[in-house]
C-alpha cells in the first residue's frame, strides 16, 4: 500500500474517527476545559462546530476523561417526539418502563427514579445527544425539563448538546429562553488557520509513524491544502489521502503543483455519491493525458532527426492531423491541445498573467460585477455604487456565504459572484451562472464561457455572493409550535405552489403546515424533518419562480461551449 512507501505504519490521514489521532490545538483544549467545567457543575453543556471540524473526536476525547462511576445515554438521531426520545433514554441507561404506556409522565416517572438510585449509589447520569440542531421546540422542552431532576445540592442529569451552527440560532430564540440560560458551558469549534492545519498534518503524520526525514508536504504545498480546505481538518484529511495517492503513483515522496492540481481535480470531482466511478474516470484521464504527451514528444522529435526534411506548412498540418486523430481515439483532443499550446509557449519569454483562464471571466471591479448578478437576475439597482445596499429587504437580499465544495455550489444553486485570486495575487470576482459535472460556466459582457473546475477551485477563496428572495423577519428556522405572521406567509407559498383558494394555516404553525413541508422536502432531495429552514426556502423559491437558479449546463450546451472557445 502507498503508505508503506513513505514510512507509514498505518494510513495517516483516514476519516474514521480515531482518538489517538486527536490534534489539541488551543481552540480544542479550551473546548474540552468548559465541556469537562460544565459536566462537573450540571446543567447543559453545549459543542457546536460546522461539519468536519472535529466534533465528534472532540466528544469521543471528552467520553475517555469522565470518571469510571458515569453512566452515558447517547443519542445520535434526534428526530423523534418527546415520547420517543425519552424511551430511547431509558433504553440506553437500562431503565425499565411499560411499553405499553409510552407517556411523557410515565417515562419521566421512571427515568426520574434511576437518577435517584444512581445518586445513592454515588455515580453520575449524562446525555449526550448529537446533531441537536434537529431538535424541534417541544422535544427541546421536555429536555429542558429533565433538568429538574435534582436533589438540594446537585442536578441528577448532566446534558450535552452537539451540533452544527444551526443550534446556536434555534437556542436563540425567545421560546427556548429558558434552557439557554441553563447553558453552563459552550464553545463553538472553528476551522484551522493555516499554522494549526500544519500542525495539524504533521500531527497525523507522525501518530501514523513517519520518519522525521520524510516529510511529503512542502509549506507552499501545506498553504494550497488550507485554502482548499478552508482550514476543515476533514477536508484536510481528504485532499491529504488523494496527495499521497497520487504521488505514490508517480514514486515520488514529495508532493509537487501538478500532484496537487491532479488531486484537487479528483477530489472535486468525486464529492458525489459516484465518488468511485468518477475516481476512476479520473484515473482514466490521467492515463490517456499521458498518451497525449507522449503522441506530442514523439512528433517533436521526429520534427528534429537531422536526416527529417523540412517542416513546411502542409507537413506540418498533416502532422497534427494525426495527432489529433491518435488522441481523438483515446478522448484527450482539448487536453492535447491545451497542452502543445503550453508547449509552444514554453519555448518563448513568460507572457504576462492575462492568459490565466480567470483574467477570461473576471473583473477586478466588485461593484461592476455585482450590477452584473443584477442584470442576469432580473433586478434592478438602484443605488449603481452599491448594489446590495439598494435592494428592498422585505423582498429580495444580496447574501455573502463561505463555501467549500462543489456539492456546497450545486446545492445551494444561485448565480452568484466567486472571489478568486490571480496569479499575481490579486483579487478577482467572477459570475458564475451554471454547472456541470466537471465545468463552470461564468458570463462576461453578456457573453457565456466555461472554465474546468480544476482550473479554478485553487484560486477561489470560498466567498460567494447572491441574490435571494427572503421574507423580511426569517431568522432561519420554523416549525410546529411557531406562531407570527411567517407562519401564514410559508402557508400562502405553499397554497399557491398546490392551487389552492386557501392556505393551510395562519399564524400557527400546525401538524398540517409541517406534513406538507415534509412531502415537499423529500421531493427535493432535502431531510424530510418538517422544519422551515433556509434550504427548504431556496428550493420553494425555485418551484415558485421567485429566484433564479444556476443553469443546467448538460453534455450537448458543454460541447457547444468549448467548441465557441476553441477548445
Amino acid at each position: 500500500m502507498y503508505h508503506e512507501f513513505f514510512g507509514l505504519k498505518e494510513p495517516a490521514f483516514s476519516i474514521a474517527v480515531n482518538p489517538r489521532y486527536l490534534f489539541m490545538s488551543d481552540q480544542h483544549r479550551e473546548a474540552l476545559a468548559h465541556l469537562l467545567y460544565g459536566i462537573q457543575n450540571g446543567g447543559f453543556v453545549m459543542l457546536t462546530g460546522e461539519v468536519g471540524t472535529g466534533k465528534t473526536t472532540m466528544i469521543r476525547c471528552l467520553l475517555e476523561q469522565l470518571p469510571d462511576n458515569t453512566d452515558i445515554a447517547i443519542i445520535l438521531n434526534p428526530m423523534a417526539s418527546a415520547p420517543e426520545l425519552l424511551s430511547t433514554i431509558c433504553d440506553e441507561l437500562g431503565v425499565g418502563y411499560i411499553a405499553d404506556e409510552l407517556t411523557v409522565k410515565v417515562l419521566t416517572d421512571a427515568l426520574n427514579q434511576f437518577l435517584l438510585d444512581n445518586h445513592r449509589k454515588g455515580r453520575k447520569t449524562v446525555l449526550l445527544i448529537d446533531e441537536a440542531q434537529l431538535l424541534k421546540v417541544p422535544v427541546l422542552e421536555q429536555i429542558r425539563l429533565l433538568t429538574n431532576l435534582e436533589t438540594t445540592t446537585e442536578k441528577l442529569l448532566q446534558i450535552m448538546l452537539v451540533g452544527q451552527p444551526e443550534l446556536k440560532r434555534l437556542l436563540a430564540r425567545p421560546a427556548l429562553r429558558q434552557l439557554s440560560q441553563r447553558i453552563t458551558a459552550r464553545f463553538h469549534l472553528e476551522a484551522l488557520n493555516l499554522v494549526e492545519a500544519k500542525a495539524y498534518i504533521y500531527h497525523r503524520l507522525k501518530v501514523a509513524g513517519m520518519p522525521d526525514h520524510q516529510i511529503p508536504f512542502s509549506d507552499s504545498i501545506i498553504k494550497k491544502i488550507h485554502e482548499f480546505s478552508g482550514g476543515i481538518p476533514r477536508l484536510i484529511n481528504v485532499i491529504c489521502e488523494r496527495l499521497l495517492l497520487g504521488a505514490y503513483a508517480q514514486n515520488r515522496h514529495q508532493v509537487d503543483k501538478q500532484i496537487f492540481a491532479a488531486a484537487v481535480k479528483e477530489v472535486a470531482g468525486t464529492a458525489t455519491q459516484q465518488e468511485e466511478k468518477e475516481a476512476a474516470a479520473t484515473r482514466t484521464s490521467w492515463h490517456a493525458a499521458f498518451v497525449g504527451i507522449v503522441a506530442v514528444v514523439m512528433a517533436a522529435v521526429w520534427f528534429l532527426m537531422p536526416d527529417h526534411p523540412p517542416a513546411h506548412a502542409n507537413a506540418a498540418n498533416t502532422q497534427h492531423s494525426s495527432i489529433d486523430a491518435s488522441l481523438l481515439a483515446s478522448g484527450t483532443v482539448i487536453e492535447a491541445r491545451r497542452f502543445i499550446s503550453s508547449a509552444a509557449a514554453s519555448s518563448t519569454p513568460a507572457q504576462p498573467s492575462t492568459d490565466s483562464p480567470l483574467i477570461a471571466v473576471a473583473t477586478r471591479d466588485q461593484v461592476a460585477a455585482q450590477l452584473a448578478l443584477f442584470k442576469f437576475t432580473g433586478l434592478n439597482a438602484v443605488d449603481k455604487k452599491s448594489p446590495c445596499t439598494s435592494l428592498n429587504k422585505s423582498t429580495y437580499e444580496c447574501a455573502k456565504t463561505k463555501l467549500g465544495s462543489w456539492d456546497e455550489l450545486k446545492e445551494l444553486n444561485r448565480p452568484g459572484i466567486m472571489t478568486l485570486s490571480t496569479p499575481d495575487k490579486k483579487w478577482v470576482y467572477a459570475l458564475l451562472i451554471g454547472l456541470s459535472e466537471n465545468h463552470a460556466l461564468f458570463q462576461v459582457d453578456g457573453i457565456e464561457k466555461v472554465i474546468l473546475w480544476s482550473e479554478l477551485v485553487a484560486q477561489w477563496n470560498g466567498d460567494f455572493l447572491y441574490v435571494w428572495s427572503r421574507p423580511a423577519g426569517f431568522e432561519g428556522t420554523l416549525q410546529v409550535g411557531d406562531r407570527s405572521e411567517l407562519v401564514t406567509w410559508i402557508a400562502e407559498q405553499f397554497a399557491k405552489l398546490d392551487q389552492q383558494p386557501a392556505p393551510l394555516t395562519r399564524q400557527f404553525f400546525t401538524d398540517r403546515l409541517q406534513k406538507r413541508i415534509e412531502l415537499f422536502q423529500a421531493n427535493n432531495g432535502i431531510l424530510p424533518d418538517g422544519v422551515f429552514n433556509e434550504q427548504t426556502l431556496r428550493r420553494l423559491n425555485e418551484a415558485l419562480g421567485m429566484d433564479k437558479p444556476l443553469a443546467e449546463l448538460n453534455e450537448q450546451k458543454l460541447q457547444q461551449h468549448l467548441k465557441a472557445q476553441g477548445l
